[in-house]
């Protein structure tokens, strides 16, 4: 990896010390908790004293004082290392950016010190079964009874339910002077009557379990609505930025660890008088992913440096290119690797099979790559709309 370059003194220093931190981990133990079926526990507490965790979060609240830009950067270099942690997208960057953005001084108060000391975590539900990647058709509604809100619905593919200690959901409520149906976002602990859950069986080998969450007739008191029922799109959005380039993060943690695999396996393996990568038919497939590995991170951190200017259009256009360039420069890395070590990349001793699956999720998940291009050709270029 080269040095990056649009990263202060103190970054790269952060980013030094979360890859020592990777290392001690590293893949061996997440395949240890996957298959013992247990959660990243360890790895989790120790990001978190070390303030990892919470770089993101304000400094009144116990976080680090820095943006999207820092997080990110936790999020790549454990990837790097072969352990990422998945609820690191969900709880601090979309749950915890949303509440420090727009949430009451109650909320703030209540949530951040725990998101910012990995003492507590919060899930994120937006995905609903009909709706796919048109928030717009959401069917979760909250209706207003007394002071009271009352949810219903279903959400499916909500990441770490099990382990958060409340999510937050994305609703409808009805606006009153239009009769039409706005976003709103809802905090609902895990233990709140009428909130169901069910783990949905998934060919992913990862320690976080995926969701389907049931909301029947949840009562919450008015306190539960996050920020200004009216600026209810704006909040979304605020958490879907982050979101985009944490999954940027998370794709270019895997590629790279899975190039450098390869990479190693490359310069040692040897069949003819000298090792496979000398070979141009090897060398230059790893070359080209490091480019795209490259490229994509500059955009993820031109994306990052946006949001954590306050420039949300901005960082819109540049988050969704991050997470198209990110997820394909992974798909391709993986893909390369295995190709790189043959039969040997499909065994459980070098560990890259199982991220074929694992990479694909970038291209899937929070949105489809041709959600993005839809996005891009509407809104950067200017092209009709075709829905």
């Amino acid at each position: 990896m080269s040095n990056p370059v649009i990263e202060t003194e103190e970054q790269r220093a952060l980013r030094d010390a979360v890859a020592a931190l990777g290392k001690r981990y590293g893949r061996d133990y997440v395949t240890r908790v996957v298959a013992e079926g247990t959660h990243t526990d360890e790895l989790w507490a120790e990001a978190a004293k070390l303030g990892y965790l919470g770089v993101n979060l304000p400094e009144e609240y116990g976080g680090g004082g820095g943006g999207i830009v820092e997080l990110s950067l936790v999020l790549e270099e454990l990837g790097a290392a072969g352990c990422p942690l998945l609820m690191m997208v969900v709880s601090p960057a979309i749950c915890g950016t949303v509440l420090a953005r727009f949430g009451t001084d109650g909320q703030k108060r209540t949530w951040l010190p725990g998101l910012a000391d990995g003492s507590r975590k919060m899930a994120f539900g937006i995905t609903e079964p009909d709706a796919g990647s048109n928030s717009h058709r959401i069917t979760t509604t909250a209706r207003k009874e007394g002071s009271d809100w009352v949810l219903n619905g279903r959400k499916v593919f909500i990441s770490g339910v099990d382990i958060a200690d409340a999510t937050l959901i994305v609703g409808r409520t009805e606006d009153a002077r239009t009769g039409r149906l706005k976003p709103c976002l809802f905090i609902v602990p895990r233990e709140t009557p009428g909130f169901g859950r069910r783990p949905i069986a998934m060919e992913l080998a990862a320690p976080e379990k995926q969701f389907e969450v049931t909301l029947d007739e949840v009562r919450l008191p008015a306190e539960a609505l996050v920020g200004d029922e009216d600026a209810g799109l704006l909040q979304l959005f605020a958490g879907l930025n982050p979101e985009r380039i944490m999954t940027a993060a998370f794709a270019l943690g895997m590629g790279r660890y899975a190039l450098g695999r390869a990479l190693d396996y490359a310069r040692t393996r040897q069949v003819w008088k000298e090792p496979i990568g000398a070979h141009q038919a090897v060398a230059h497939p790893l070359a080209q992913a490091h480019i795209e590995l490259e490229l994509a991170r500059l955009m993820m951190q031109k994306a990052a440096h946006l949001y954590d200017a306050g420039d949300d259009m901005g960082a819109g256009e540049a988050a969704n290119m991050a997470k198209y360039a990110a997820a394909e420069a992974a798909v391709h890395a993986v893909d390369q690797a295995v190709h790189t070590l043959g039969g040997n990349g499909l065994t459980q001793e070098y560990g890259l099979a199982s991220l074929i699956t694992a990479a694909r999720v970038a291209r899937i998940a929070p949105v489809s790559r041709e959600m993005i291009l839809n996005y891009i050709s509407h809104q950067s270029l200017g092209l009709p709309k075709s829905y």
